[in-house]
């Protein structure tokens, strides 16, 4: 029994020894000296071309919402690339197909698109609003009116009425009276000036026609004159009212029966479809411009700061602006469902807001305030 206690005193000696150190065993398993800690894998965000938002400039991509994007992902700690997709919907299917970890552009957050994604706090505010070709507002309006040629040709009519009646005055009344008394080439402007303010003022009163002709002429040719002026101003009336009601684009209303168009699945394409407005869906912004530059639209209805950028930038001078912004709608990066992105995005969003990074990246691409 000595022998055998004695045993067992050796054994759990020898055990105790050879049994590893806690702190050396995690000692041990922890990383080389100069090796980096381990880090989650890179984000990948689906984006679309639509300046300013997201856009490529050379080989870089940057714009308002890829800034706002690599400053959220560096306040978390992750890095981060963008995959450039050709349309909304591809970039969506990216989304939720898991492609990708998100989507960021100039999103609109919808009832219907929270249906199959989460979205982030909003991360700007905008809206939809009207381009139409350039000149073709109020102003260009009335100065199309004026310069119909139907306008054109009673002007013409009336200036041929009032020359052919002076100069057969200038014939009844030459040898009269001085003032007619002239050759015909000389007394082509003195005899139309003489027949125009018989209209428009009732004649020269020392210059009243003397021969029996001329008085009966000069009659007829003031009443002749009420039926000319009456159908000059109703030329001129009637133009305008037509070109008012049909012609000017400055609100939604006035779309009806125009060449409309947008992007397919836009939030603008919904909101033209819910109030039955008739509108060309294309597959992407690119499109929609190139058509427009080639007159084959009246109106592009899109968001109002896209428009904007366009205009200030290679669509200087091909459009404007009309109406006010409506629909107003904010932007916001979108995730899976229940994506833990989600929340950690909108923790960095609020971080970003209140130490100023937010509002300098937005100054950067907006300049003024919101």
């Amino acid at each position: 029994m000595r022998y055998l206690a004695i045993v067992w005193l050796v054994l759990f000696a020898v055990l105790a020894f050879l049994r590893p150190d806690p702190a050396l065993a995690q000692q041990g398993a922890a990383a080389p000296e100069g090796t980096p800690a381990r880090q989650a894998a890179p984000l990948v965000m689906a984006t679309v071309e639509r300046p300013p938002f997201s856009m490529r400039r050379g080989d870089e991509l940057t714009g308002f919402s890829i800034d706002l994007t690599r400053a959220i992902a560096e306040e978390i700690g992750r890095e981060i690339g963008f995959r450039m997709q050709p349309s909304f919907p591809a970039m969506f299917e990216a989304v939720k197909g898991g492609a990708v970890d998100g989507a960021v552009a100039n999103i609109s957050i919808t009832a219907e698109r929270e249906k199959a994604l989460d979205f982030t706090q909003p991360i700007f505010d905008a809206g939809l609003q009207i381009m139409v070709p350039a000149g073709e507002g109020a102003a260009g309006s009335i100065l199309g009116a004026l310069l119909r040629w139907e306008l054109a040709a009673s002007i013409g009519i009336a200036f041929l009425f009032l020359l052919a009646g002076g100069m057969l005055m200038w014939w009844f009344e030459r040898g009269r009276q001085e003032y007619f008394d002239r050759p015909a080439r000389e007394a082509l402007f003195p005899s139309f000036w003489w027949a125009l303010n018989l209209v428009v003022n009732g004649g020269f009163e020392e210059r009243v026609a003397r021969s029996r002709a001329g008085r009966v002429f000069s009659v007829l040719l003031v009443v002749a004159s009420l039926f000319v002026v009456s159908i000059f101003v109703a030329q001129i009336t009637t133009a305008m009212t037509v070109q008012a009601i049909s012609g000017a684009i400055e609100s939604v209303g006035d779309l009806e029966g125009k060449r409309v168009a947008t992007t397919e699945g836009s939030t603008a394409s919904a909101y033209l479809a819910q109030r039955g407005i008739a509108h060309r869906r294309m597959a992407d912004l690119e499109e929609v411009l190139a058509a427009f530059e080639a007159g084959e639209l009246d109106a592009v209805v899109f968001d109002s700061p896209i428009l904007a950028w366009y205009l200030q930038s290679e669509g200087a001078g091909k459009g404007q602006l009309v109406g006010a912004v409506f629909r107003r709608e904010a932007y916001g990066i979108a995730f899976a469902q229940d994506s833990p992105l989600t929340e950690e995005f909108n923790r960095a969003l609020l971080e970003l807001r209140e130490n100023g990074t937010y509002e300098r990246i937005r100054r950067k691409w907006f300049g003024m305030e919101q």
